[in-house]
This record gives C-alpha cells, sequence and structure tokens, in this order.
C-alpha cells in the first residue's frame, strides 16, 4: 500500500519531556531504595495518566510509576508526579501538604498558560476558555484564573455567553486554531473593543494540524495513530474527516479495515502528539505490507 507520512507525527516536546522526568524519577528512585533512603511502602505515583496514551501508561506502571486517580491513597514518603497536562493549583497545593515529593512534569507551553491566565485574571480580566471542559489541563488552567471563568468548546457554545465588561481569551494548548481564530473574531467584533487574545495553542500542535490538512488534501485516506482518549489525537482525526476524507484513529494496527484502505491509496498517516514511535512503526509497517 502507498502510504504518506507525515513529518511531525508522534512526540512533541512537551511530552518528551515529561516521560524523561519520569524516567529520571523511577531511576532516583530505584537508586535511593538500593540505599535504604526510602521509606518501606512507599509509592511513586503519576496524578493521573502521565500522558493520554493507555498502552503506554501500562508499561509504566509495570515499571513500577502507578497512575493515581485518587488522592485519598497517597501519603507522606510517597513520590507525586504531576502529569504533562498540569493539576489545578489546590491539588498541588495539598500534595505539598502531605509531605508529598512533587516532581513536576508539567509540559512547558502548559505551565506558560497557566502563568499567563493567572497574570490577566490579576489584571481584572475574566477568563474565556476555549477547550474541553473535563479536560486534566482545562481543569489546571481553570484553576489559575478569577471568579467568572467560562469554557467553551466551540464558536455555538462561546455565543450563548454573556460577555462580561472586561474579559482575555485563552485556548488549552491542543484545541484546533482555526476555530480558535474563529472565536476571537467574534468577541472582537461583538464586543466592539479590543480583546486581550493569549497565545497559548503550542506550535506542535498547530504544525502537526497543518500537516494533517495538507495531507488530506492529496490521499483519499488517512489513519491517525494515538490514544482514544487524546484530544489533540482526535483533533487530528476530525481535521481530516471535516475534509472528506475517510478517516481511522486508531490505537494499533487491529482495527485497521486494510481492504477498504487499498481501495483509497495514497494512504495518509499521522499520529498525535503523545503516540511513541513505535505504535506509528508498527502500523506504518501494517499498512505498508497491505
Amino acid at each position: 500500500m502507498q502510504v504518506i507520512k507525515a513529518a511531525s507525527a508522534g512526540f512533541c516536546m512537551g511530552v518528551s519531556l515529561a516521560l524523561r522526568r519520569l524516567d529520571q524519577a523511577l531511576a532516583a528512585r530505584r537508586a535511593r531504595g538500593q540505599a535504604g533512603e526510602i521509606p518501606p511502602g512507599s509509592r511513586l505515583y503519576t496524578i493521573g495518566p502521565i500522558i493520554h496514551n493507555p498502552q503506554l501508561v501500562r508499561e509504566y506502571e509495570e515499571r513500577g510509576a502507578l497512575c493515581l486517580r485518587d488522592l485519598s491513597a497517597i501519603r507522606a514518603g510517597d513520590t507525586a508526579v504531576i502529569r504533562a497536562h498540569g493539576l489545578p493549583g489546590a491539588v498541588e497545593d495539598r500534595l505539598r501538604a502531605l509531605g508529598v515529593e512533587i516532581v513536576d512534569a508539567t509540559c512547558p507551553r502548559v505551565k506558560a498558560a497557566q502563568l499567563a491566565i493567572r497574570k490577566a485574571s490579576q489584571d481584572g480580566g475574566t477568563l474565556l476558555l476555549f477547550g474541553e471542559a473535563e479536560h486534566p489541563e482545562v481543569k489546571g488552567l481553570l484553576s489559575y484564573a478569577g471568579h467568572g471563568a467560562r469554557v467553551f468548546g466551540n464558536l455555538d457554545e462561546l455565543k450563548k455567553i454573556s460577555l462580561p465588561d472586561k474579559f482575555f481569551l485563552a485556548a488549552q494548548t491542543t484545541q484546533d486554531k482555526e476555530i480558535f481564530a474563529e472565536a476571537a473574531e467574534y468577541v472582537t467584533c461583538t464586543s466592539g473593543r479590543n480583546v486581550a487574545i493569549l497565545d497559548t495553542i503550542c506550535d506542535a500542535t498547530r504544525q502537526r494540524q497543518d500537516e494533517v490538512s495538507a495531507l488530506a488534501a492529496r490521499v483519499r485516506g488517512m489513519v491517525i495513530v494515538g490514544g482514544l482518549n487524546s484530544g489533540n489525537t482526535t483533533r487530528l482525526a476530525d481535521i481530516a474527516r471535516n475534509m472528506g476524507v475517510f478517516t481511522l484513529h486508531c490505537e494499533n494496527g487491529y482495527t485497521i479495515p486494510l481492504d477498504k484502505l487499498k481501495e483509497l491509496q495514497p494512504v495518509g498517516l499521522s499520529a498525535g502528539a503523545s503516540t511513541p514511535d513505535e505504535q506509528i512503526n508498527t502500523v506504518e509497517e501494517l499498512l505498508r505490507r497491505a
């Protein structure tokens, strides 16, 4: 099968950094354990999945990095690794109060968005945030905003919000840049004044979205590899589908209808920012051999 692969498929800088810090934390804890410096029974946890890739999360759990979703289980002496998506400020404060050792693996772009939102809120603005309300990154970003912050998932939801007297616009770092631009144009025109627009969508997200758009214009079928729970991966698939291309979002090659794709050659291949090279390469080999 003829396959055209996007140049930037796979890990972004933030994901690579988060996993590197988790690897370092595991190595340091193993060395301290051998030296008898760790309290008996203490554990290393990631607060939620370190990234949105179920297969990789399982691999890390086998290595001793347990995925914690209920803070009631954590104790003083444990190590808590903050996931790439960041944490709400109150949760981080609670961990520190418990005497937990904290390793911050927050993506630098997410951290920058948190700090930019905090500054704009302190200047008296109300946050209107483009994102998924239940996404962990969004919950963290909201914790840095002042009272009255609102989340919208699309332009229709934004139009239902009564615009505050003073507000600013920001986005979850992995959101669709085209929709965000439409949102910025809407609030500027509707309010009739200059609105502070925070540039919080990361460059890696923009690059991957642009590549998928360009690739979808050249192919009849598209395969997007990555966690089904990954927002940025799902948006890549949505971009291709919205361009009228037959698109599959898969975590592995087992669910790919090869006979169908053979009829749609050439096939485009890309992956989300939390997808390991190994998974991408496995799917690519499967497609090329079909």
